[in-house]
């Protein structure tokens, strides 16, 4: 009988294989790769929901497990070079998936930013092919340093991605904040719930602009308006618990700027995959990786 996971491959599979042919990625003539794009996107997807961070064990451990699906399996090299170029690819998987869930149209979003470390010594630093892309930031919820990146994020109640953008730490939140809604306008009338970091009356009247609310908690040297919001930010921290403590966001092992994206991307991916399935199968929690990880 088959796994969770192999049903949600298989149908991944079939609608990826539809999206790339309707693009254009699917060459009508001549040899076809021996690991089309399609195949590539799911073998990437189940590397993180099988929690593998290290590419070496995980082509090692996907001929005793998903060989059945997969009639080629390449390399670690060639691999490793198919993702990091990837990253298109896996961004327009994330739009298409996400598109296709109920969620999308929903009212409600939830806005935040996380970190994206790159690397946790001063060698790494000086030597890293990140140097001058990935900076030194500082995490409030955390109270520590990192340098790498930081992960912006939009997203619906149940977790889709619906905006996602990497950016310099040292950019604040509501500035690449307007860059991402600028580029992808919420419909109008959407909620947008945010936290303390994107209070400011010039990004208010921006969201106002976009005939969208913003909602956010209340900070200390102001009337009161709306309090706290714990009940509603839990959700949007659970999002990255999810990405972090699940699919290995901060161990996603990018060395370039393109591997590091791809990396990002490849995390969710799988996190949208996963709702999206559980969606079409109508399983309660829609943003539970427990039928997959095995």
């Amino acid at each position: 009988m088959p796994s969770q996971l192999d049903v949600l491959l298989c149908a991944l599979y079939v609608t990826l294989d539809d999206l790339f042919i309707r693009l254009g990625r699917v060459r009508p003539t001549g040899r076809p790769p021996r690991l089309s794009d399609s195949e590539l996107v799911c073998l990437a997807v189940a590397q993180v929901l099988l929690g593998f961070n290290s590419e070496r064990h995980w082509l090692r451990f996907v001929h005793g497990r998903l060989a059945h699906l997969f009639p080629y399996i390449p390399q670690q090299p060639a691999y490793n070079k198919r993702l990091r170029a990837a990253g298109p690819l896996l961004a327009e998987a994330i739009q298409h998936l996400a598109s296709l869930t109920p969620s999308w149209c929903d009212q409600l979003r939830l806005m935040d930013s996380t970190p994206v470390p790159c690397g946790t010594s001063r060698e790494t630093v000086k030597r890293s092919d990140l140097a001058g892309l990935a900076k030194y930031g500082y995490c409030a919820a955390h109270s520590r340093f990192f340098w790498g990146l930081r992960l912006h994020l939009v997203s619906t109640p149940d977790g889709i991605p619906v905006v996602w953008c990497l950016a310099d730490p040292k950019i604040g939140e509501r500035e690449v904040a307007e860059a991402m809604l600028e580029r992808t306008p919420v419909p109008p009338g959407t909620l947008i719930v945010a936290d303390k970091g994107y209070a400011g009356r010039e990004f208010e009247d921006f969201v106002r602009q976009l005939a969208a609310v913003l909602l956010r908690p209340d900070r200390r040297d102001e009337l009161r308006r709306l309090g706290q919001l714990g009940w509603i930010r839990q959700r949007v921290e659970s999002v990255f618990w999810t990405l972090k403590g699940q699919l290995g966001l901060e161990r996603h092992g990018g060395r370039t700027d393109h591997g590091v994206f791809a990396r990002v991307a490849q995390r969710l991916v799988a996190l949208t995959a996963a709702i999206w399935h559980n969606w079409l199968v109508g399983a309660p929690r829609k943003r539970s990786l427990v039928a997959y990880d095995h």
